[in-house]
């Protein structure tokens, strides 16, 4: 579940959003009437979405995004006339009189981004170390001598092994290497 934040300077207003939020599904993490309250929250659940209005008491809203981590986006409920085209890339707004169905769809749409983003991350695949590399590379060598292999076949069969055993290259590289240097 995606971490919601609201934040208004009007006290008022923050509820009425997190109460619209709440009744809709949404899980809200944190209300807060000051851009540094946002900042705080934000830090302390390093991604999400902030939900939030145009000023604060101690900063406006370009401010906020600024000093937001790298995981948290941005929707900004504002009038028109306050907005002129000013939200930095990244930042979803939403223009007044609000509909709550469409604060509602807008951040369904942003928490599915966010989920595909984390997805994707996930996916990736981490980078091997040099020492890790290194490790993988002496075995394979090991595997060439020994068994007669190609580089390939050596690298194929570190790789099922790996499958088959549930663990990664670097860890049976290092079965290997332990079961040929006994």
């Amino acid at each position: 579940m995606t971490n919601v934040i609201v934040a208004f300077s009007r006290e008022e207003d923050a509820k009425n959003i997190r109460n619209i939020l709440v009744r809709n599904g949404f899980m809200v993490a944190a209300v807060c009437t000051s851009g540094a309250q946002a900042v705080n929250s934000a830090d302390e659940l390093g991604s999400g979405i902030v939900v939030c209005g145009c000023r604060f008491a101690d900063m406006v809203f370009n401010e906020l995004y600024e000093c937001l981590p790298k995981g948290m986006q941005m929707l900004l409920l504002v009038s028109p006339s306050q907005w002129s085209g000013r939200a930095p890339e990244g930042v979803v707004c939403l223009g007044h009189p609000l509909k709550a169905q469409d604060l509602v769809s807008t951040l369904e749409m942003m928490v599915a981004s966010l989920a595909k983003r984390r997805k994707k991350l996930k996916s990736q695949p981490k980078e091997r170390s040099s020492e890790e590399k290194e490790l993988i590379k002496q075995a394979k060598e090991l595997l060439m001598e020994r068994n007669h292999m190609s580089e390939t076949d050596a690298h194929r069969y570190i790789q099922k092994c790996s499958m088959d055993s549930g663990t990664n290259m670097v860890e049976t590289a290092q079965m290997i290497m332990s079961l040929i240097n006994r």
